[in-house]
């Protein structure tokens, strides 16, 4: 979008770490216990960063210690690593499934489930890679981890939609 606004969807986890945030300028003293309840709740409710944000907005950055930051990379990074592997798993299915037809059709020739192994591997060790390499790249890995299940979302939506349409 043009005006910088983000309606980028925000997962469980970043509505958990805004409530957290959230309770901490509550035990600072910024929030009261009712504006607590009212924010909290809002930050489970929110679908984007923006309203996350706006949670946010009148209060100042809470100083983070490194033992945070290396708290948060930790949690974030395990996160995506699961998000990854789980994207992966469908991919090792069909592998394993051509391995069997390739095993019961005589296991002749060139093993060719070796190419479907490569699909599922390639983007499996590039988001590895951006997730340990040298210079981590956690947020590149999430927006391509969100991009991936929007056009999943998107493809389900319209077989659905022609699916429908047949009916």
């Amino acid at each position: 979008m043009s005006d910088g606004s983000s309606r980028v969807r925000v997962s469980d986890e970043q509505r958990d770490r805004a409530a957290q945030k959230l309770r901490e300028h509550f035990a600072a003293g910024r929030l009261s216990e009712e504006e607590l309840g009212e924010r909290v709740e809002s930050a489970y409710q929110a679908q984007t960063e923006d309203q996350l944000r706006a949670l946010v907005a009148d209060l100042p950055r809470l100083p983070v210690t490194p033992a945070q930051q290396r708290a948060e990379l930790v949690a974030r990074r395990g996160q995506l690593q699961r998000r990854l592997i789980q994207e992966a798993g469908g991919g090792v299915g069909v592998f394993l499934l051509c391995t069997a037809i390739w095993v019961v059709s005589g296991a002749h020739g060139q093993f060719w489930p070796i190419w479907v192994a490569l699909v599922v591997l390639i983007p499996l060790l590039v988001g590895g890679w951006r997730l340990y390499g040298p210079a981590p790249e956690l947020d590149r890995v999430e927006r391509e981890l969100d991009a991936r299940r929007r056009r999943s979302d998107s493809r389900a939506a319209g077989r659905a939609h022609r699916r429908d349409r047949r009916l």
